[in-house]
């Protein structure tokens, strides 16, 4: 899944030729409509109009549903668990919002160039800069939680594919211990990065 995240794809679609603040502010306003009018009917309803904006946005959609086997697996757990202590209408509400949200921001991610977004979240925080604050900070900010949330899901799969190739798949130390290390190591190693350009001078 972590090549899914953050990942823009060049095209020639509306949504890759609008500017990232519509799409943004799209994003908000869709986020606020599938949570407040969440229920058994609409919630799938959003599902299916999310995977038409993600094909309509150049997603392949096989490839897509194939790299999100995890994010699917979790959404059939969550269904189950669901449908077992609140039933079958509460399971659709809620998969279908995660399903709905999910998707569409991966089609803002795929149709938006990291440059744009970040020129975006740079405007949008220029008010701080009445009490002191540094909107690029801001920016930059975001810019390491979009790269920080593919590079731990990609930490994780190494992790579990090294502990399967010790034989060691099954074993909760294995997996957690060595992923917690290369995490921590991964922070370090972008404090450096960061201090080594001046970009923790206050």
């Amino acid at each position: 899944m972590s090549e899914l995240l953050g990942v823009y794809r060049p095209g020639t679609s509306l949504l890759h030729r609008l500017p990232a603040g519509p799409k943004l502010a799209v994003v908000a306003l869709w986020s606020i409509a599938v949570v407040l009018l969440r229920g058994p009917i609409t919630s799938p309803a959003f599902a299916v109009v999310a995977v038409a904006v993600a094909v309509w946005s150049g997603l392949a959609l096989r490839r897509t549903l194939r790299t999100m086997r995890g994010f699917l697996l979790l959404m059939v757990l969550v269904a189950a668990f669901q449908t077992w202590q609140r039933g079958p209408d509460v399971a659709a509400t809620v998969v279908g919002s995660l399903f709905a949200l999910f998707l569409v921001g991966l089609a803002f991610t795929a149709t938006t160039a990291v440059d744009d977004l970040l020129g975006t979240v740079e405007r949008i925080a220029s008010p701080v800069r009445f009490v002191g604050g540094r909107p690029e900070r801001i920016a930059l900010a975001f810019a390491l939680v979009l790269r920080a949330l593919p590079a731990v899901l990609e930490v994780a799969q190494e992790t579990r594919a090294a502990a399967r190739a010790r034989g060691l798949d099954r074993s909760p130390r294995a997996l957690l211990v060595p992923f917690a290390i290369r995490v921590v190591a991964h922070a370090y190693a972008t404090g450096d990065a960061l201090a080594a350009r001046g970009l923790d001078d206050s």
